[in-house]
C-alpha cells in the first residue's frame, strides 16, 4: 500500500526504556501525525486542532486528538495502525489500556486494521482475544546467529576472548528461552 494514497498507515514502536516519554496522548499524536502526513491537503481538523492549541502553546487534550485521530482516520479507505512491542508501553496513568480503547475505536469506527506484537501478558491476551494470533519462538540457533552478528560491536578486551564471547553467547541464548511474541491483527 505505500503509493496507495486511499489507505493510512501508522506505527508505533513501545520502548520500556522510554516509558516515561511515551504517554497515551503522545502516542495518538504520532498516530495523528502519521495519517495526517498522507493526505494533501492537510484535513481541517487538524488545522483547527493546531490553532487552537499554538497561541498559548498547550498540548491537545487525549479527546481532542481521538476525535481529530477519528476524523483523519475517515478520510481514508482503509487504515492500518502496527503496534510493535505493545508489552512494553507503560501501564500507569493506564497508558496501554486508553491506547487500545483508542485503537479499538479506530478499528470499529473506520475499519482500521491493527497488528500488534507483544510476549505473553494476559490483560494483553485478553483485548486481542477475537484477533488472529501467531505465536513466534526464537529458536537457540536464531539467537545464536543474531549474537554472531553482533559480536564485533562488543568491547575489545572481549573480541580478543574466544572463551568469554563463548560464554556471553551460551547465557543470552539461556536467558532468551521461552520468550516468544505473539502477533494479532
Amino acid at each position: 500500500f505505500q503509493k496507495d494514497t486511499n489507505i493510512g498507515i501508522a506505527y508505533l514502536y513501545c520502548n520500556f526504556r522510554r516509558q516515561n516519554e511515551q504517554n497515551a496522548e503522545g502516542l495518538l499524536a504520532s498516530l495523528l501525525k502519521q495519517l495526517a502526513q498522507g493526505l494533501y491537503p492537510l484535513p481541517e481538523s487538524v488545522k483547527s486542532l493546531y490553532n487552537s492549541h499554538e497561541k498559548n502553546r498547550t498540548r491537545p487534550a487525549f479527546n481532542e486528538l481521538s476525535s481529530t485521530l477519528q476524523s483523519v482516520a475517515a478520510l481514508y479507505s482503509r487504515s492500518f495502525i502496527v503496534v510493535d512491542a505493545l508489552d512494553e508501553c507503560q501501564t500507569s496513568g493506564g497508558c496501554r489500556t486508553k491506547l487500545l480503547t483508542e485503537i479499538f475505536a479506530l478499528q470499529s469506527k473506520s475499519r482500521a486494521g491493527i497488528f500488534s506484537t507483544s510476549r505473553f501478558i494476559p490483560e494483553i491476551e485478553v483485548q486481542f482475544k477475537n484477533g488472529m494470533r501467531l505465536e513466534i519462538q526464537a529458536s537457540d540457533h536464531d539467537v545464536q546467529r543474531y549474537l554472531d552478528g553482533h559480536m564485533s560491536e562488543l568491547p575489545t578486551c572481549v573480541l580478543r576472548n574466544s572463551e568469554l564471547q563463548g560464554d556471553i553467547k551460551a547465557a543470552i541464548v539461556n536467558a532468551v528461552k521461552g520468550m516468544y511474541v505473539t502477533l494479532s491483527c
